[in-house]
């Protein structure tokens, strides 16, 4: 359980990463992820990467500048442009679906305009989900100016589109669905240098 806990990323840059398991049975035509992350990069860095062997960049979640986050689906991408943070912690979650081919952006518990992003598209089930370094090959290809410095923690991934209501209780980490990945009971492996360490503050 790693309530109130972190992943810390000492170095920067860094070929340390986390890997996530999850339980996924089917592939996705729904999907919510998301995390929390405290950084003072200024340099791209990639927050939480699942990689299928037909694409690296299946679910992406990049940030290649203090005022822009980029989500990946299928290989590709839509801008949200953020103010620069004030150097502290970030919450973003981001959803999309098959469907309408609708992404939802959210930061720190507010939504940005809606974009438009692979309608009709699926997410393969078989995926290496990494924390640290961005796939840009199954479970490997980093560049270590990609790499996250820094601490993260909350992070989540759901097989639905999350309502408003529970968008907002991510962020303020109020009670959640179940989940394909929860923070409160999640099956990881560090790989190199990452340390789990108590949240400084709240």
């Amino acid at each position: 359980d790693l309530y109130r806990k972190v992943f810390v990323f000492r170095k920067d840059p860094s070929d340390a990463y986390v890997v996530l398991r999850a339980g996924l049975e089917q592939p996705l035509h729904n999907f919510t992820v998301c995390l929390r992350s405290y950084t003072d990069l200024s340099r791209p860095h990639s927050l939480f990467s699942y990689a299928t062997k037909a694409q690296d960049n299946e679910i992406l979640l990049f940030k290649p500048k203090a005022e822009e986050y980029r989500f990946y689906v299928g290989g590709k991408f839509v801008t949200f442009r953020v103010p620069e943070g004030r150097r502290d912690w970030e919450h973003v979650c981001a959803s999309w679906e098959s469907a309408t081919g609708i992404a939802e952006f959210w930061l720190n518990g507010k939504p940005w305009p809606r974009k438009g992003l692979q309608r009709g598209y699926t997410v393969g089930a078989t995926a290496a989900i990494l924390l640290g370094q961005e796939q840009d090959s199954f479970g490997g290809g980093f560049d270590l100016y990609n790499s996250f410095s820094g601490e993260l923690t909350d992070v989540y991934l759901w097989d639905t589109g999350l309502s408003p209501d529970k968008m907002r209780a991510a962020f303020l980490s109020l009670r959640l669905p179940p989940a394909l990945l929860a923070w409160k009971s999640l099956s990881y492996e560090v790989k190199g240098d990452v340390v789990v360490k108590p949240r400084l503050r709240e």
